[in-house]
């Protein structure tokens, strides 16, 4: 667990600037991701009440925001968003800025969460910093009700990557990390992201994964150069 830990405590390094960081990188486009994920998550449960939505490593927040206000724009019900996340430093960003969410510090591995009492889990950005993933995967299942969605959005690794893909994979391993450690002043932690995604899963992989773990894929789709995907699979 000690590879986990030092992951958690770069995060906690990088949170004052996190956000900023964030926006600068993606220009903002990232925010559309986001929005598609809950979408399609409405789109596919066809419920129009939620009981919880569970955002594990929730970082700053950003994604319980948008469950938020999407679940508003769409007129769905959320009795309650919670955000889980081991780095405290993320997560005192996160209350700063989101007073009315609810936060736990806790690793994906091990939710404080019953069985089978979430509508939705949410994992952005998230997945590929887990070291356990398949621990992870299982513990998403258990806590999600049965019919329940998984959400993950993630820079996966691209196995045949076409010129647009070798095109993104120069601009995250060259341009990222250097815009990413001037404002954070970290560079090491901005290197973490272009070595972290090599090292990842293919998007194939990824599915094979959750089917492991008692999911069955709804929707797959790359985005912006397929430098983020998104993969929304069903609790069987």
């Amino acid at each position: 667990m000690e590879k986990q830990q030092k992951i958690v405590s770069m995060f906690d390094e990088i949170a004052p600037t996190y956000d900023r960081a964030n926006r600068v990188m993606s220009m903002g486009v990232d925010r559309s991701w986001r929005q598609k994920g809950c979408d399609k998550a409405f789109e596919f449960y066809d419920q129009s009440k939620c009981d919880l939505i569970v955002d594990v490593a929730c970082g700053t927040g950003d994604m319980m925001d948008f469950w938020d206000r999407r679940a508003n724009a769409l007129d769905i019900k959320v009795d309650k968003i919670l955000g889980v996340d081991p780095s405290e430093g993320m997560v005192d960003v996160a209350k700063e800025k989101f007073r009315d969410f609810e936060f736990v510090i806790s690793e994906a591995t091990t939710l404080p969460l019953e069985d089978s009492v979430a509508d939705m889990l949410s994992i952005s950005y998230g997945i590929r910093n887990v070291i356990e993933r398949k621990k992870a995967l299982l513990e998403f299942n258990r806590v999600l009700k049965s019919g329940g969605m998984v959400v993950i959005l993630e820079f996966m690794k691209n196995s045949n990557p076409s010129l647009l893909g070798k095109m993104r994979d120069l601009y995250m391993s060259r341009v990222l990390p250097r815009i990413g450690g001037f404002i954070s002043k970290n560079l090491e932690a901005y290197e973490y992201l272009p070595n972290s995604i090599g090292e990842f899963l293919s998007v194939d992989d990824m599915v094979k994964e959750l089917e492991e773990a008692g999911f069955r894929r709804l929707y797959s789709k790359s985005f912006s150069m397929d430098i983020s995907t998104l993969i929304i699979a069903k609790k069987l």
